[in-house]
């Protein structure tokens, strides 16, 4: 049943013009110079660490599976560290928070909510793709083609997107009280469902059906992958080949934990149980330090991805030392 005086939508607050208040962390005002530089800084290191993969694997000639799922992981991160870290940013450098428009609040849910189902997703496929490298690996190459690994691609994206928009347009059809300021830095599913103007659980089924679909169904697709793949691992006599095959798992599954548990702690809880200060703090790391951590892990445990950056780096090193001969050639003649 809606309260009272919730925002009414006629002639004079309408969707177009209505308006949020991102508070963002201006509880914590004199840390406000100290969190913007911490913020930019890993801004900074995420964006170049996601690009720097993105870049070493479009330059390979040759594209593994696995490479090719990395490739679009961190597409993934630098689209979802944008949609979310400038606006954050921002509101650091304002007193008392920063506005944001109804749509423009919609839209930023709906990216951050599709990019978050995309990479489950894509988590989901590449525990497939470890599945069949480590319980089939005769197989591994037909099975695992271009073809698949991309229509696996578009169906993660898709998938994720379709979710986000029935998500989004069941919460911004609510009604809203008359307070809308939203206290966090960005527009997030509960801080918005905090201020919707309900005293039933109605609002929040669309949110455990998202949870559903993007949380569970791929969390147990991974988890029966891992079941057979340590059947196949329990197998194996050689202690040395069982911990090469485990370790091509490790990334994914440091990654996916992380992942996980983060989002399970946000969504999978009923509206009573909001917390605006704790779930602040825990949306800091599922959006920052995340994102920060993927390249750095794939960038230290994966073979793949160190062999790959190494070809980077000597293909440069070439390059410069080229550059630097032909300019002594040119200056002696």
């Amino acid at each position: 049943m809606p309260c009272e005086g919730c925002m009414k939508r006629d002639n004079e607050s309408t969707d177009a013009t209505m308006e949020f208040l991102l508070l963002g962390f201006s509880e914590v005002f004199c840390l406000r110079v100290f969190l913007f530089l911490i913020f930019l800084i890993i801004h900074l290191v995420t964006l170049a660490g996601n690009m720097m993969i993105f870049i070493a694997v479009f330059m390979e000639q040759s594209r593994p599976p696995m490479l090719f799922f990395l490739c679009q992981l961190s597409i993934i991160e630098l689209c979802y560290t944008l949609v979310i870290v400038p606006k954050a940013l921002l509101g650091l450098m304002v007193t008392n928070g920063i506005t944001i428009s109804f749509i423009g609040c919609a839209a930023q849910m709906y990216l951050f909510v599709g990019l978050g189902g995309a990479e489950c997703f894509l988590l989901a496929a590449m525990s497939y793709d470890r599945y069949i490298a480590i319980c089939q690996p005769l197989h591994y190459t037909v099975v695992m083609s271009e073809g698949l690994c991309l229509r696996l691609s578009i169906a993660c994206c898709l998938g994720g997107f379709a979710v986000a928009l029935g998500l989004t347009a069941s919460v911004f059809h609510l009604p809203f009280c008359q307070s809308h300021h939203i206290n966090h830095f960005f527009c997030d599913v509960p801080a918005v469902l905090h201020l919707a103007c309900t005293h039933s659980y109605t609002p929040e089924l669309p949110l455990l059906a998202a949870c559903v679909l993007l949380l569970l169904l791929p969390f147990l697709l991974i988890l029966t992958s891992y079941v057979c793949i340590a059947a196949v691992l329990l197998r194996i006599t050689s202690s040395l080949r069982r911990g090469k095959a485990f370790s091509t798992c490790f990334s994914h599954l440091t990654i996916t934990l992380l992942h996980y548990g983060c989002a399970s702690f946000m969504y999978i809880r009923p509206k009573s149980s909001y917390s605006p200060a704790r779930d602040k703090m825990v949306s800091l790391v599922y959006t920052n330090i995340t994102p920060l951590l993927y390249p750095l892990i794939y960038s230290l445990r994966n073979k793949e991805i160190r062999g790959v950056l190494r070809k980077m780096l000597r293909r440069k090193t070439t390059a410069q030392l080229n550059w630097g001969t032909n300019r002594a050639v040119t200056a002696v003649n």
